[in-house]
């Protein structure tokens, strides 16, 4: 049976998202925030969280390590990454912790790529994207240690209404 698990990072206090992602996928496995949430995480049964430089709810942990389906996954925010060779930063740490796949936030740039056998994925950011894109959150279905799939899904294809708040306006006219 596969296994789905819906992935999101830096909504920076949009957590309204975060209630529309579970209406989206009702029959989700798992939810995971990779950090920068901006809010309390208590009030999100259904998600694993991780701190990221913007939270303050000390009870989170800096990093999570889960085993779905045979799938070791590193879970982090990343700030501590260097911004230079990042991507085999993110190899190292994975190979460390004899994990095959490593899910981080941070950058505010989306990708999923498999490198030297171990995914990397980053969901973006669903608030303030940085890298040329739209806003995107991620999906991933796990069937098994061999067979994983990802999807990194931009506000175009979302299978909600974004509710995006007007920009204020730096000026009192």
């Amino acid at each position: 049976m596969a296994t789905e698990i819906i992935i999101a990072s830096d909504t920076h206090g949009r957590s309204e998202y975060l209630d529309q992602l579970e209406q989206a996928y009702p029959h989700a496995d798992l939810f995971i925030h990779c950090g920068d949430l901006e809010d309390d995480a208590a009030l999100f049964n259904r998600w694993v969280f991780v701190r990221g430089n913007n939270d303050y709810d000390f009870n989170l942990d800096d990093y999570k390590i889960l085993n779905i389906e045979g799938v070791r996954m590193y879970i982090f925010h990343s700030q501590r990454m260097p911004y230079y060779n990042r991507e085999k930063a993110l190899l190292k740490v994975a190979v460390e912790n004899d994990c095959q796949m490593v899910l981080f936030g941070h950058t505010h740039m989306a990708m999923a790529e498999k490198i030297h056998g171990i995914w990397l994925i980053n969901p973006g950011s669903m608030t303030f994207p940085r890298d040329g894109n739209s806003p995107c959150y991620a999906r991933m279905v796990i069937e098994d240690r061999d067979h994983i799939q990802v999807e990194l899904i931009h506000q175009e294809q979302w299978p909600f209404q974004s509710l995006q708040r007007k920009k204020k306006s730096r000026y009192w006219f």
